[in-house]
């Protein structure tokens, strides 16, 4: 059910090399696959955030790099289109670990043997990160078999960290996924994360594509759902997580893990081990892109005779800070579901994670 192409945000084609992306910015109401064909493709389609969630930034920007170094494999093109694709997004770790990924691997070979090998690399990324939120899912659903307290399992989510923000599966919402293929009965509150909205308009669209309940609620309601003991769990993704355990993901989580610690409410983040930022020591190192103003001040959406409008929602003049994530301290977080594991939020935990990658 959740393993076709139809549930997968990146697709390409081992023939002509083709590779197409879902944009983003069009979603709920349209559904465009867009041709990549570039280097300047990839770099618009990232940082227009046509593709958004961590590990999806970094498999496209695999492939991007890649792209690049068909047009100029020197050393010079390699150093170019590394430092472009990375120059796009500045939070989210990702990035930076696939593109260590794929010029770790082509860095040492003869020019001509680069583009090819890169491409190679890129394909068993986007395998790799499949296998990894699939089996994040795995880890995850037992934690979330025990925090069902009813007839229904009620997990809280924020932002998107489903299919549409890996390739298939998702972090957050992988064990969601695997908890209904479990038969368990499912209910998902989806916060509408402001100011983009990619809880209303990509969370809730992908679940219910993969017929799972689901409640889209205004971001300042959430709190109340929990006092009012109508949330289960929260689980949340994470763009970059410090090597103490404070997480970085999008702006609004460190409220609903506040308001969780305050209900006793199990607060659990999921990521792949390529999330864990192992040179940040804290969160308070860890950059929070300022987005542009007119994301807050403004709104897109479709009017009553579907077509796309965009309106001003503050007067003329009217000045905005639009942080793009924030860090919630590692004390707030219940777990990090891995798929290597569940881990403690502290340094312990993540040096028995690291210890578990490097054979420590």
């Amino acid at each position: 059910m959740f393993s076709s192409d139809d549930l997968s945000s990146l697709r390409w084609d081992a023939t002509s090399g083709a590779v197409e992306v879902i944009d983003q910015t069009l979603l709920p109401h349209t559904l465009r696959w867009v041709h990549l064909e570039s280097l300047d493709d990839y770099c618009h389609a990232i940082s227009a955030m046509q593709v958004r969630g961590a590990p999806l930034i970094g498999i496209t920007a695999a492939f991007g790099l890649a792209h690049g170094l068909r047009d100029d494999s020197s050393d010079q093109g390699l150093a170019v289109a590394y430092d472009k694709l990375l120059a796009t997004r500045p939070t989210a770790v990702n990035l930076h670990w696939a593109l260590e990924q794929v010029r770790d691997e082509v860095g040492e070979l003869m020019p001509f043997a680069r583009a090819e090998a890169a491409w190679q690399r890129a394909v068993e990324l986007r395998a790799e990160d499949i296998a990894s939120c699939a089996r994040i899912g795995e880890v995850g659903l037992p934690l979330l078999r025990e925090a069902q307290r009813g007839d229904t399992l009620n997990v809280m989510t924020h932002c998107n960290a489903g299919w549409l923000a890996t390739i298939q599966w998702g972090t957050a919402l992988a064990p969601i996924y695997k908890a209904v293929e479990a038969g368990l009965n499912v209910h998902v509150w989806v916060s509408e994360t402001r100011p983009r909205n990619q809880g209303m308009n990509l969370s809730a669209w992908e679940l219910q594509r993969a017929g799972v309940p689901c409640t889209v609620v205004a971001d300042n309601s959430c709190g109340q759902l929990m006092r009012e003991g109508l949330v289960d769990c929260v689980v949340v993704g994470s763009d970059r997580t410090a090597a103490n355990g404070d997480v970085c993901n999008k702006i609004g989580t460190y409220l609903k893990a506040l308001a969780a610690t305050d209900n006793n409410i199990p607060f659990y983040v999921a990521l792949p081990a390529s999330t864990v930022d192992w040179r940040c020591d804290a969160g308070e190192h860890i950059p929070i892109e300022a987005r542009d103003s007119g994301e807050v001040l403004a709104m897109a959406g479709v009017d009553g005779a579907g077509e796309s409008r965009q309106i001003n929602l503050a007067a003329a003049g009217t000045r905005a800070a639009n942080p793009a994530f924030d860090v919630t301290p590692a004390r707030l977080v219940s777990a990090l579901i891995t798929e290597h594991g569940c881990f403690t939020a502290d340094p312990a935990g993540l040096q028995a994670l690291r210890a578990q990658l490097y054979d420590l």
